[in-house]
């Protein structure tokens, strides 16, 4: 357990990026503040327990700090995961961030009374009742596509490989299935790093059902560091990364998709208004997500 709650707390890095994405509205700006939202990032995957974050939308124009999220965190929810057959109740979590106190809360697995964990193929239901209100959602964790071959490459163009000539990424070769609605969310790990999601991490497979595909993968960076043309996405001779490939669903799909474009576009007063679309019922912010993961590791050259 000691391991997988050390992969989770990463995943907090969504929370902050969410709770400022879903104060945007599609095209009308109110600027009263109304009731905060649940914002929910759930996440079930093969092999492993699932996992769920509560918390409460952030005002658009609120100061946010370490104070302001530690509040937003909703704790004392009853939380349910079913796969049909069993429904365990999570238990709910805190971990010390070393930050003047704060804490992080969550809810999983009660180690000491069950064990669930996600399989392929399954169905899952996750219920969430808090403050006289029941949430619901649905995700599946689809056959994971097997990810034939890795090699290094240097980086492609618009990067310039004058300046940075050491700079490595990542060429993926695998078959594409033959059936349409297939979709994937990848992240990647740099040596002890956490496994970070790229920077545009889903992918459709409109135009490539069932033939060999081979696409280069910009490595996952943090949310929130600046990024550098000459430098970011990118690893050195001698650095091993691991690729986390996941199989998700379309709801998924949809969610991440416009949440990435959203946060990619956040304070640009040209873009395009886009609502971030969430798949949880009753009006929560965020997502559901069931993952179907392979992994496979590189040493880059």
């Amino acid at each position: 357990m000691r391991g997988f709650i050390k992969q989770i707390v990463l995943s907090t890095i969504i929370i902050a990026g969410t709770l400022l994405v879903s104060c945007e509205k599609e095209v009308n700006i109110k600027l009263n503040t109304g009731e905060p939202s649940l914002v929910v990032e759930g996440v079930i995957e093969n092999g492993l327990p699932p996992y769920v974050f509560l918390t409460r939308s952030i005002g658009y124009f609120s100061t946010i700090d370490l104070n302001t999220l530690q509040n937003s965190f909703v704790r004392n929810a009853k939380v349910t995961v079913s796969d049909g057959v069993r429904t365990v109740q999570l238990r709910e979590y805190s971990l010390d961030t070393g930050a003047n106190g704060n804490k992080l809360y969550f809810y999983s697995i009660d180690t000491a009374g069950s064990f669930f964990v996600g399989q392929i193929e399954k169905v899952y239901k996750l219920t969430i009742e808090v403050d006289g209100k029941i949430y619901e959602s649905f995700t599946k964790i689809p056959n994971p596509t097997t990810i034939d071959s890795m090699k290094t490459v240097q980086p492609d163009p618009p990067f310039n490989k004058e300046k940075n000539p050491l700079a490595r990424q990542v060429r993926i070769y695998f078959k594409e299935p033959d059936t349409a609605g297939n979709f994937v969310r990848y992240f990647t790990q740099r040596n002890s790093e956490p496994y970070y999601p790229g920077s545009n991490s889903v992918y459709p497979d409109d135009i490539i059902n069932g033939i060999y595909f081979e696409t280069t993968l910009s490595l996952g960076e943090p949310t929130g560091r600046e990024f550098n043309r000459d430098s970011s996405t990118v690893g050195y001779p001698g650095d091993t990364v691991t690729l986390k490939w996941c199989s998700i669903d379309r709801a998924n799909y949809t969610f991440w998709s416009t949440y990435e474009y959203s946060l990619g576009t956040l304070g640009n007063p040209f873009s395009t208004p886009i609502q971030v679309k969430s798949n949880i019922s009753n009006g929560a912010l965020g997502v559901w997500t069931g993952y179907g993961a392979v992994y496979k590791t590189i040493v880059l050259e």
